[in-house]
């Protein structure tokens, strides 16, 4: 089974240009680190794909051994692993989020 999860979380990851696992969803996180990552999300007006933990517990159990990351919310972006809300946030103040979300989306290119 932690196999089969290990493949899904990567597929996820792969799949989606911009991916947050998150505590709850964006309409309602569910704890503060995952409203302020979303926050800072939908701030730079780019579309992304989520997973709530909370409902999928393997996905929750077996993230931070693959991502060696322990702590959620985690943003992925083109298959990396960008960090939590702390850097996720500096980044937005900073100015650097809203590039590296645009770079993802662009790099889907249109048909």
């Amino acid at each position: 089974m932690t196999e089969d999860i290990a493949t899904a979380i990567k597929e996820q990851i792969a799949n989606n240009p911009i991916l947050l696992y998150m505590k709850g969803s964006p309409n309602a996180p569910q704890c503060g680190f995952s409203a302020r990552t979303v926050q800072c999300l939908m701030e730079c007006n780019q579309r992304f794909s989520y997973v709530d933990i909370l409902s999928n517990p393997a996905i929750r159990q077996e993230l931070p051994a693959i991502a060696n990351w322990p702590t959620f919310p985690q943003l992925y972006v083109n298959g990396e692993l960008v960090g939590g809300c702390d850097i996720v946030s500096e980044m937005h103040a900073q100015g650097e989020l809203q590039p590296l979300l645009e770079s993802a989306t662009e790099d889907q290119g249109s048909p």
